[in-house]
């Protein structure tokens, strides 16, 4: 609706100042021509908004104006207060101000709304760790957080997964993301954008240079690119495995996303009435297949060998351990 338009455009001018109306235009999915009608009609309305001609031209407020914007809708108004528990506002050192600001918003908020956005920060949670992810390891996210904000380089001293003895890096840092609980870095190294587990970060440092960013690029832009880098990464082993169907749904919550497909019904032994599905993954590597013995009996490694001679071993290790009863 034009009503809610005009109100996106006056918030993102009071935020952002000088903005090319062809943004405008990309942002709102509507023509240049359309933008300017906009602008006229705020105008008419009172607000002090004026366009600059030229290269480095844009539309603007006048400096000092501000709205205090209460026309928020029913939906906005719950929308803001589907908060995550013990999240990434608390690993930033910002629950308290996020508690405050909250509070100024439910203040500012139309006299009808406040019921339902009360009520909704009562019945909607958010947690985001996965169930069985275990105790999360202290992370002084918070220093990375004012890292990302001073616009210089950063000096990590970070430990790669599999290695003991972290290496050092000099990266150009873009932002914070937070997936599953989980904190990682987007940064550039050598021109290259990488991630950076929070948690295997051991040290880090402000250097003295500025930070280097590509330009264009933004944080958004370059966490969809990773993200589908490791989702979409093939494995360089497949491993064909048997299931026993009372062990199906936790296989499949556990390690669904190394599966190429859906777990079929086992076709060589119908004998057994269905017990036994048939179900590929792709790993990285065949020592991968340690991650199964958990399942003891109910899931078997079909092939490749070497997967089995992988399991046998460290079969044989636990036997070792614990195959002297008489041992305290």
């Amino acid at each position: 609706m034009k009503s809610d338009r005009l109100l996106s455009i006056l918030l993102l001018l009071q935020t952002r100042g000088l903005v090319p109306a062809t943004e405008l235009a990309e942002r709102f999915e509507v023509s240049v021509r359309t933008i300017y009608r906009d602008i006229e009609a705020l105008s008419a309305s009172g607000v002090p908004v004026y366009a600059e001609r030229g290269r480095h031209g844009g539309i603007a407020l006048l400096p000092g104006f501000r709205t205090d914007v209460t026309g928020l809708t029913a939906d906005e108004a719950r929308a803001l207060f589907v908060l995550a528990a013990e999240g990434a506002h608390a690993a930033l050192g910002l629950d308290a101000a996020l508690g405050s600001a909250l509070r100024k918003v439910m203040a500012a908020l139309p006299e009808p709304h406040r019921p339902a956005a009360e009520l909704t920060s009562r019945r909607i949670l958010v947690d985001p760790v996965r169930w069985m992810s275990g105790p999360q390891p202290a992370v002084d996210v918070a220093e990375l957080h004012e890292a990302v904000f001073a616009d210089r380089r950063l000096r990590l001293s970070y430990r790669h997964s599999g290695t003991s003895d972290p290496r050092t890096y000099t990266v150009d840092p873009y932002g914070l993301v937070v997936k599953a609980g989980v904190w990682y870095l987007v940064a550039d190294r050598d021109g290259v954008p990488r991630l950076f587990r929070a948690d295997r970060v051991r040290r880090a440092t402000l250097a003295d240079e500025a930070v280097v960013r590509r330009p264009g690029v933004e944080l958004a832009d370059l966490w969809d690119e990773l993200r589908r880098q490791v989702e979409e990464r093939p494995g360089r082993v497949r491993l064909r495995v048997r299931v026993h169907r009372s062990r199906l749904d936790l296989f499949v919550r556990l390690h669904g996303g190394a599966l190429t497909g859906e777990p079929r019904p086992e076709e060589l032994r119908p004998e057994k009435g269905g017990e036994w599905l048939r179900a590929e993954l792709a790993v990285d590597s065949v020592e991968w297949a340690r991650a199964l013995l958990s399942f003891g009996p109910n899931v078997e490694v079909l092939s490749p060998p070497e997967a089995r001679d992988v399991l046998l071993r460290h079969a044989a290790a636990v036997v070792e351990l614990y195959g002297d009863a008489g041992t305290p």
